[in-house]
C-alpha cells in the first residue's frame, strides 16, 4: 500500500472521528458543565477539538511527503 493511500486513509479516520467529536449530542453535554477560568467548557471543547484536528491533519500530511 503505498502512502499517498494510507495518508487518505488517515485523514478520512481523522475526518470521521472530528465529526463524531463535534456531533451535536455530544457538544451538548459540555452546556451544563461550569465555566473554567472564566470561559465556557463549550468554547473550550470546541476550539480545543477544532485545533486538534488541524494540528492532526498537518502532521499526517508532513508524514506523507517523507
Amino acid at each position: 500500500m503505498s502512502r499517498a493511500t494510507r495518508s487518505r486513509q488517515r485523514l478520512l479516520v481523522l475526518f470521521l472521528a472530528a465529526l463524531l467529536a463535534l456531533f451535536s449530542p455530544l457538544v451538548s453535554r459540555f452546556e451544563a458543565v461550569p465555566d473554567l477560568l472564566g470561559i465556557p467548557a463549550l468554547y473550550l471543547y470546541l476550539f480545543g477539538v477544532w485545533g486538534l484536528v488541524i494540528v492532526l491533519a498537518a502532521w499526517i500530511v508532513s508524514r506523507g511527503r517523507d
